[in-house]
């Protein structure tokens, strides 16, 4: 119920969920934040027939995945470390994603709340 909740009650500061960030991703990171860096080449990816829905951040560790799935045919019960990689890394992304959906969402009530002080203050 959460998202669909907030977006009924608060559609002015709720952000979609594939939109582009409206504030700069720089604002409250002084010393600027860390480049997140796709390690798998566009070329590697189409060479491995990677579906475009599957080339993002972790596709390196998908890559190292369907490598050891070829080596082991068919135990492929041994990519059990390429496995829990590939998970952590999703896990891993799912979680910055949700981090960077808060912080969209804490700056669209910290912008509401200064431009209701300032026409309160007019």
């Amino acid at each position: 119920m959460g998202s669909a909740y907030s977006i009924w009650k608060n559609p002015d500061t709720t952000p979609m969920g594939d939109s582009e960030p409206t504030f700069d991703p720089l604002l409250g990171f002084p010393n600027g934040r860390k480049e997140r860096v796709m390690i798998a080449t566009e070329q590697e990816m189409r060479a491995c027939r990677i579906d475009k829905e599957d080339r993002d951040y972790c596709a390196h560790h998908f890559l190292k995945l369907e490598q050891c799935r070829f080596e082991n045919w068919p135990f492929v019960v041994k990519c059990g470390a390429e496995v829990h990689e590939w998970n952590k890394c999703y896990y891993d992304d799912y979680v910055l994603r949700m981090k960077e959906y808060e912080r969209e969402r804490r700056l669209l009530e910290r912008q509401k709340r200064k431009k209701e002080q300032q026409a309160i203050a007019a």
